[in-house]
């Protein structure tokens, strides 16, 4: 018989006795479960002690404490080094469904029933090789969408509004995944300085959804209608066959450095919640002053049922792990790939159906992890971002001032799926693509600005990332000089054709898809302005560009040889494996010098699929990497009697283009730019 579980069903639970709250402190001497007036939020209406037993959990029961109801707790405790107990603090407790504001800095902790009629709604679960994600802010969405209705305008309710889901639909993207949305603060350096975390990398609590996001309508109403708010718009997208990807950070707390707040986890086991060295100095590897202990059992079991909660009762689809190598730390503080929390994700049957997404690094010792998850993962390729960044855009300013650049050789790897990188076993599809992310230039800014301009973070400019890998195309920042704007645009097209033309799963981010511009701020996790938000009036040439993201994605869905599942090997026929063969500018077999000259800078790549749920198919690529025409060669290739255009990067009309070709023709390649044609 299995022994009952000592850690089950912490926090509130409501019964049709009244409810029962379990709390988790090893080092508490008492802890009071404090219940207040439902109109006066200073007043204590109940206190009831709570009791501990043997495993360190305390239970105090009310039958006051019932849906609707705000509570909190208080805690004491012995004073030692790593400890930092409060008792005249009324804390928010870890496992709070619901949170209501009633001060400037403080909360308490509310009872949500959780009730919710999803109607049949069920998680689409794309498949991760037709996936494309799209990387959004809820309120940066929709703030200035005229098509949104005004009071919904940059909410939960906006997001799943009829005109924000014909627009994803429409753009050909599957999974939305959304900046935090876990309740979060500010950081007291920010709100001294007048500013705003509006990224949200700063939890407060890990269950409850960020009630700020919500309509006026549902926070007056309070947390069960903002929870009720925030399924409604899971429940909708799921309709209309979009997954919902959640941006987490289990990493550190809002409770900042031993000098922050003291508002939940601090104050009820300091020991135990935050890594700690014995004399109490916290070991930071995220940069944001504290650190999560997950080597220990009870912080890791709170990673654990916040996962299963939002993946179960809010029907979320997948989580992107902010810096997720301090996840994967032992007790030693080292990176372990087969830590005890990636093994118990994994081994859940309802989380390891979900996607599963990791940042691979923090700022820790050995804190760069690109490519060393466990199978089942998906991680961000930063390798891959910055060699794309590289051959479109430094290589070619290189180039102007008559430096070689570097070749096409890495470029290929990348584009085929980093194989370099993820294991065989592992395949392409562990490689999350991007270009850009939240953190960073915008792709207009990529090809408009050679230096960050984030002077209106109030840190002199200091902040944000000076490797860029960007090209201002002779001008920083804006510029009538119509030449400029052309190669600036030719090369956004460049960008966006590599990510969604490469292995991999590729990420847009929201407002790429027509040139959103941030004036060259590389780091705006402080505005939540004008600055950060999708501006809907687009110019002629953003629609141009919006109209050719929308093809790209079309050219991805119908074209499996772009979109492999396992890596193949030569000589061999692995199902959902493309075989790849690479020419060069003569239509020649690429031969070792090819691979590794700086000065070789032109590819053909010709992918078919090896069908398992899909029909046959076959594509060939040729990129070319000059600010000069060059004439390939087509490849005459086994099984290929002819070739047809299909998108050209350097023209945004084929009407005039000659459309069929056969191997062994010759064909003008315009100067810098990506052709995609397939093979028959």
């Amino acid at each position: 018989m299995t022994p009952p579980d000592p850690l089950r069903n912490l926090g509130v639970r409501v019964t049709t006795h009244g409810g029962e709250l379990r709390v988790w402190s090893e080092t508490a001497d008492a802890i009071d479960l404090c219940i207040f007036d439902a109109t006066d939020p200073n007043w204590i209406i109940k206190t009831v002690p709570m009791v501990k037993d043997e495993h360190g959990v305390w239970t105090g029961r009310s039958r006051t404490l019932s849906p609707g109801r705000r509570y909190g707790i208080r805690v004491s405790g012995p004073t030692a080094p790593r400890n930092s107990f409060h008792p005249e603090k009324t804390l928010i407790e870890p496992y709070s469904r619901g949170l209501v504001r009633v001060g400037p800095d403080q909360w308490q902790s509310a009872v949500v029933d959780g009730e919710f009629d999803w109607a049949g709604s069920v998680k689409p679960r794309i498949a991760l090789d037709h996936t494309v994600v799209y990387e959004a802010h809820v309120r940066g969405l929709t703030n200035l969408s005229p098509s949104v209705p005004a009071h919904l305008r940059g909410t939960y309710a906006g997001l799943a509004h009829e005109s924000t889901i014909d627009y994803l639909k429409n753009l050909g993207v599957t999974s939305i995944e959304l900046l935090p949305v876990q309740a979060f603060v500010s950081e007291q350096r920010l709100i001294k300085q007048g500013l705003t975390n509006y990224w949200g990398y700063n939890t407060f609590n890990f269950f409850s959804p960020h009630a700020d996001y919500a309509t006026q309508a549902s926070q007056a109403a309070g947390p069960e209608a903002v929870l009720r708010e925030f399924k409604g718009m899971v429940k909708l997208l799921h309709e209309a066959g979009l997954e919902v990807i959640l941006d987490v950070v289990y990493n550190h707390t809002a409770e900042e450095g031993p000098n922050g707040p003291v508002s939940s986890l601090r104050g009820i086991d300091n020991a135990a919640y935050y890594r700690q060295n014995s004399a109490g100095g916290y070991i930071d590897v995220t940069g944001c002053g504290n650190t999560l202990n997950v080597s220990h059992d009870v912080p890791r079991r709170l990673v654990l049922d916040s996962l299963r909660y939002w993946a179960n009762e809010v029907q979320i689809d997948g989580f992107r792990f902010d810096l997720a190598a301090t996840l994967a730390r032992d007790e030693n503080v080292e990176f372990q790939r087969d830590s005890p929390l990636l093994a118990e994700i994994q081994a859940d049957p309802e989380l390891s159906r979900v996607k599963l997404i990791a940042e691979p690094w923090d700022v820790g010792m050995g804190g760069w992890q690109t490519g060393n998850f466990p199978d089942g993962w998906t991680e961000w390729n930063d390798r891959y971002r910055d060699r794309m960044r590289s051959f479109w855009l430094t290589d070619l300013a290189a180039a102007r001032d008559g430096h070689p650049g570097s070749g096409i050789g890495r470029f290929a790897t990348r584009l085929a799926g980093s194989a370099n990188t993820f294991s065989r076993e592992r395949g392409p599809l562990a490689s999350l693509n991007f270009i850009t992310a939240h953190d960073g230039f915008t792709i207009a800014d990529l090809t408009s600005y050679n230096v960050k301009h984030n002077v209106g973070n109030g840190e002199s400019n200091r902040d944000g990332t000076d490797s860029n890998n960007s090209f201002n195309h002779g001008a920083e920042g804006p510029t009538r000089n119509r030449d400029i704007l052309t190669a600036r645009r030719k090369a956004m097209r460049n960008l966006l054709a590599t990510l969604l033309l490469s292995a991999g799963v590729p990420m847009i981010t929201a407002g790429d898809e027509f040139g959103r511009s941030q004036r060259g701020n590389n780091n705006a996790y402080c505005h939540d302005s004008e600055l950060t938000w999708l501006n809907w009036d687009l110019d002629d040439w953003q629609e141009d560009l919006h109209r050719v993201t929308r093809r790209l994605l079309q050219l991805r869905r119908e074209n499996p040889a772009l979109r492999p599942v396992r890596f193949g090997r030569p000589g061999e026929t692995t199902l959902s494996a493309s075989e790849m063969d690479w020419y060069n500018v003569e239509g020649r077999s690429m031969s070792e010098d090819d691979w590794h000259s700086s000065k070789e800078r032109t590819l053909q790549y010709l992918a078919a699929s090896t069908p398992e749920h899909e029909e046959f198919n076959r594509i060939l690529l040729i990129v070319q990497g000059r600010e000069e025409e060059v004439t390939v060669t087509l490849p005459v290739h086994t099984g290929v009697t002819s070739y047809s255009l299909l998108w050209d990067s350097s023209h945004d009309d084929l009407s005039d283009a000659v459309i069929e070709h056969a191997p062994g023709d010759q064909f003008l390649v315009p100067a810098a730019s990506m052709q995609l044609l397939r093979a028959h």
